[in-house]
Formats: structure tokens, sequence, C-alpha cells
């Protein structure tokens, strides 16, 4: 009895989280992706939006070709980090907008690895040149997830924080967030923190609502303190896990996160008909019904309750930003 109150409450919470927004109040012209508010920040970004890491691992003309056909669809939102592929996806991305001239019709994130002041403000210069601007529209701390990244982040002499509202400040960059992929609990911390956070990405997925649950720890707080929700990982990796264990296709891994309360969904496209499939969905998108989630909820649960599928969240596995684990690693000779 326990268990189905919880899982009903659970449902309640995302429901009344999705009313947030409401399909009338989606802002849709000519066909174009529906538009979501970014939390309290009163700006609005397209419901889907591009993932930087696959942008940098494809054929570059290819990235370039889908940002315009995407952009020209209505997706505004486009993400990065400073360590995909070692700069390639941010010099695709600020090629990609340079050509088009739609600097002005996109929204640009990016995050920046270093944990320290110094190394902060070097990964934002590398960004803003190599993404051919003056200021990035959100700035995240990336991979916040290994023991001491709260403390190190948040020195006041020394912390990547400073460098970030320090940035923001001087116009080079408008909104501040962090994202994580690994404990819940950190991002708990992270939001104890005293700073004005703008926006959080966090793994959201049919999967995560069985194990160390995102959705069930840190989106209801997001939503009370009107932090924007990003979500990622969908399909719980760029191989599609979920249908490896359950009989659900990608389509339908895809609309169960647009249909939680989040501002953005970010997906990985490696080719254009990936792309296309996704602009289908939003572009008619309406929430899944409390029993459609219900359902997905059910057939998730036991191969869900392990974590296994969620590879990300096993700490002994190394998983996240290659960049501050070396330093780690380093630091641990």
């Amino acid at each position: 009895m326990e268990n189905k109150y919880s899982r009903r409450d659970f449902i309640q919470t995302l429901m009344a989280g999705v009313l947030m927004f409401p399909v009338e109040n989606q802002t849709t012209s000519n066909g174009l992706i529906p538009l979501r508010p970014l939390g309290k920040t009163g700006e609005k970004v397209s419901m889907i939006g591009f993932g930087g890491w696959d942008l940098g691992f494809i054929d570059e003309k290819l990235a370039i070709r889908m940002i315009h056909q995407g952009v020209d669809a209505g997706i505004t939102f486009i993400d990065n980090a400073w360590e995909y592929h070692n700069g390639r996806s941010e010099e695709v991305v600020g090629k990609a907008v340079a050509m088009g001239r739609m600097r002005d019709k996109v929204f640009l994130m990016s995050k920046v690895c270093a944990r320290d002041y110094q190394g902060a403000k070097r990964h934002l210069e590398d960004g803003l040149r190599r993404l051919k601007t003056d200021r990035i529209d959100l700035v995240m701390l990336h991979s916040i997830q290994y023991d001491g990244d709260g403390e190190r982040v948040s020195d006041p002499e020394n912390g990547a924080v400073k460098a970030l509202v320090e940035a923001r400040k001087e116009g080079k960059l408008k909104y501040i967030g962090f994202s994580g992929h690994r404990d819940p609990e950190i991002h708990l911390e992270m939001l104890n923190m005293p700073v004005e956070w703008d926006s959080m990405l966090l793994p959201l997925n049919i999967m995560d609502a069985h194990y160390n649950s995102f959705q069930k720890k840190v989106l209801p707080i997001l939503l009370d303190r009107q932090i924007a929700p990003l979500g990622m990982k969908s399909l719980v990796g760029r191989f599609n896990r979920i249908t490896e264990r359950i009989n659900v296709s990608a389509e339908l891994c895809r609309w169960y996160v647009m249909s939680l309360p989040v501002s953005t969904l970010v997906c990985g496209w490696q080719n254009i008909n990936q792309m296309q499939l996704c602009i289908d969905i939003a572009r008619d998108f309406k929430p899944l019904t409390s029993s459609k989630i219900e359902e997905l909820l059910d057939l998730s649960e036991t191969p869900g309750s392990d974590g296994a599928s969620e590879y990300y969240k096993d700490g002994n596995r190394g998983y996240g930003c290659s960049y501050h684990a070396g330093i780690l690693r380093e630091q641990q000779g």
C-alpha cells in the first residue's frame, strides 16, 4: 500500500508541474516547435534542444546543416561544453551560427569544466572565442558530481562560481547553472549554496523514477524555486539503453520527458532523421496522460530498480567530465 500511494503522489506531483506548461500557452507560430519558459528568467526556449556532444562527433558539414534546418524548424536551444571533443563542438556551433547569421535566433548554453576561479575564466573565454560570440546565454558548471565539488566551486576566493558571477556582471553571460548526473544528493547540496541558480541540467527518463531518482528528489524543488529544469539522457545514453531492457520505443521515451515540467529536453542527434523525429513529436505535442505515465512506470519498475541501465549513476565507473576526472587522478597520484 505504501508503494502505491508513493507512486500516486509522484504522478500527481509531475502532473501538477506539467500544468506550468499548458499546451495552449506554448508559443507556436507557422508550425514551429513550441517554446517554454526558462524558469524565472523571463526567457523562452524550444522544448527540445541540440545536444552539443553529438554535434562535435559527427561530420562538420552535416552538423552545420542540421543546426540550420533545426533552427528553421524552431529549435532555439543549443547545448555545449568546453570539453566536448577538445573544443570541436563549440567551434562547430560557432561556425554554424555565424554562417547562418542566427545569433539572435538561438539560445546558447555551454559549460565550464574547471572548479577553480582562473580555470573557469579560461574555459569561459575559450567558449566565447569558439562560439564566435561576446555573450553566452547560459553557462553551467559541468558534471558537478565528484566528492568535494561543492566546496571547490563555492570557494569565495578561488571558486568557479566567483568567475561566473563576475562574467555575468561584465555581460559575458546572462544566466548561471550547473549539470550533473550521478547523485541527486549532490544536486541538493548545490541548491543549498548561497548562489542564485537560474537553471539545472539533470537526467530524466522512465528508469530514473525507480532508482536514486532525480525526478523525485530534485525536480519538485526546482519547480518550487522556479529554477529552470533542463532534461537530458531521456534514452539513458546514446544507444537507447531503455529499449534494451523493455519494449518501449525511443519516441515514447522522448515523449515521456517532454511531458515532464522541463524547460527543454536536450537531445543527442547524429543524423537528420533522428532530429526530424523529435521535431515531429514536438510540433504536435500533447502531454502524456497520468494513466499512460502510470503504464510506463509499471513497465520500467523492475528493470529500473537496480540502476544498472543508468550507468552514469555508478561512481565506480568514472563517467563524467574527463577534464575534471583527469585532475583528480593527478591529485591522487
